[in-house]
């Protein structure tokens, strides 16, 4: 041994020994990721979610966390661990949301985030984004009395958005292209910049529509505010990791990818347990079983356990009904699908290939 050590190039000798010597993530899984052993040790998740915002991610009176967002963070956990309540949360800011996940104080960034190059790049933020969870653009609301009804109906107006967002820059962007003067008034978090539209101080409020229509719910009286019909951006909200750590990323792309290829494939939570003991009676069914971990080795090269995507399934459902159940038509918010249906209805859920 000592002999064939000696021989082999420096590189492949010194890869070896660093090989050796990393923590492993997945027990025997060979997957070397310091994040994903830490998590696995540590026993928990730790999720960075916004904690305001209905039908992404709330608190509810029993201090329950419910929302799409929260939704992913169960299937992480879930696919983690088997168990979808093994998740910590963190209310953060969107000021404080990019240095938790850089610090380490969180695992997985959930909660509202737009992925753009910034963000993406490593001389930027240096995140890591799985897959895009809700397709969606930025709006303006008013109060339904002020009679405004186009963005040029803003000129000489203050609009209250919360600073340090994209929304803040989309805003600027976008007036400066219509040429329309205006005062942003900037808060440093959601609940300032709501609080101050609410007490009129601004004459409209900016974010993403989504958002919008969320806060309204939660307004004395949501009827008397109205979405204009512009759209100002895209916004795709995506889940984030550190890119300092790509196996990580990937357990948090596939699991998201197994809650869309759930849907396109008419996996739910009420028949996974059934769709399961099909695929183990009838070895025909070649990409059911790799999909569901009954053969193959996918889970293993994602260091998780082999039948990580039913457990998954079993927890959240799959991406229709995590949609429908938080923002759709389940939901106090109603939201139409959109661009947020599968790609064989028109819409941007996709996912690649489980091969």
């Amino acid at each position: 041994m000592q002999r064939l050590a000696r021989c082999l190039p420096l590189p492949l000798l010194l890869a070896g020994l660093l090989a050796g010597c990393a923590p492993e993530g997945g027990s025997g899984s060979g997957v070397q990721s310091a994040k994903l052993s830490a998590v696995q040790g540590r026993g928990t998740l730790i999720c960075g979610v916004d904690g305001k915002l209905p039908g992404f991610s709330f608190v509810g009176p029993d201090g329950t966390y419910s929302g799409l967002d929260v939704d992913v963070c169960r299937a992480v956990a879930a696919a983690l661990f088997g168990d979808p309540n093994k998740v910590e949360y963190r209310d953060l800011n969107s000021s404080e949301r990019f240095a938790a996940l850089a610090s380490g104080e969180i695992d997985l960034l959930s909660r509202n985030t737009t992925m753009t190059l910034s963000r993406d790049s490593s001389g930027g933020n240096a995140l890591s984004f799985a897959p895009t969870v809700f397709y969606d653009g930025q709006g303006v609301m008013t109060p339904k009395a002020s009679g405004i009804t186009t963005l040029q109906g803003l000129a000489g107006k203050p609009i209250c958005v919360e600073s340090g967002t994209t929304t803040e820059l989309n805003l600027a962007d976008r007036m400066r292209e219509l040429n329309v003067p205006y005062t942003p008034l900037k808060f440093q978090t959601g609940d300032q910049t709501y609080a101050a539209y609410l007490g009129g101080r601004c004459v409209a409020v900016t974010s993403d529509r989504s958002q919008l229509a969320a806060k309204r719910t939660s307004f004395p009286q949501p009827d008397d505010h109205v979405l204009l019909p512009d759209v100002m951006s895209k916004e795709p909200l995506t889940p984030a990791t550190v890119n300092s750590d790509a196996p990580w990323a990937d357990v948090v792309r596939w699991t998201v990818n197994a809650l869309f290829q759930a849907e396109e494939l008419g996996l739910t939570k009420a028949n996974i347990a059934t769709k399961v003991a099909e695929a183990k009676a009838n070895p025909k069914l070649a990409d059911l079983r790799r999909f569901l971990g009954v053969e193959g080795d996918f889970g293993k090269q994602l260091g998780l356990p082999a039948d990580f995507v039913p457990k998954v399934i079993a927890a959240v459902g799959n991406y229709g009904e995590v949609f429908d159940r938080n923002v759709g038509p389940q939901s106090p918010l109603k939201l139409d699908r959109g661009s947020n249906k599968q790609w064989k209805d028109g819409g941007l859920i996709y996912s690649p290939p489980f091969r």
